[in-house]
């Protein structure tokens, strides 16, 4: 039995409200930080700076400051400022190579080496403690460079 096409119609209808729903839904679940996220940095220690492989912010006197070449300043030194981390238990599996974090904070006049996995959403701190980022934070997480830079 064939169906006609205003059945077509309705079946195409539905399925595309349903996906609607669906995308909804888990947009909804990945803005919403864990329970147990907490801040990276705070007022005792906040971030004065950080080098991502030759790309640098800089906390000065007049606000953030930022590598010529970086379009996003603004974004960027925003999300890592920002940035809320979760604690992970154990070693993840990793299937992507780190970028090179060289993060410094008022309380400390040395920089520490920490090991980001953007794809992952990890950071690996310089004692070797692995943290998870939410998926909502992550998105300006990495300058924005200028084209042919």
């Amino acid at each position: 039995m064939a169906m006609s096409r205003r059945k077509w119609n309705n079946i195409i209808i539905i399925a595309c409200l349903m996906m609607i729903g669906t995308l909804t839904i888990l947009d909804n679940r990945t803005k919403q930080l864990p329970e147990d996220a907490l801040s990276l940095f705070d007022d005792n220690a906040p971030l004065t700076q950080l080098q991502m492989q030759g790309e640098w912010l800089n906390k000065g006197e007049s606000g953030w400051q930022c590598a010529s070449q970086v379009l996003n300043c603004a974004e960027w030194s925003k999300a890592w400022a920002e940035l809320k981390v979760s604690a992970l238990a154990q070693s993840p599996e990793l299937f992507s190579s780190p970028k090179e974090l060289m993060i410094q904070v008022a309380t400390s006049p040395d920089g520490l080496v920490w090991q980001f996995y953007p794809e992952q959403g990890l950071l690996k701190s310089a004692s070797g403690n692995w943290y998870e980022i939410p998926p909502s934070l992550r998105h300006d997480l990495e300058p924005i460079i200028r084209a042919g830079s």
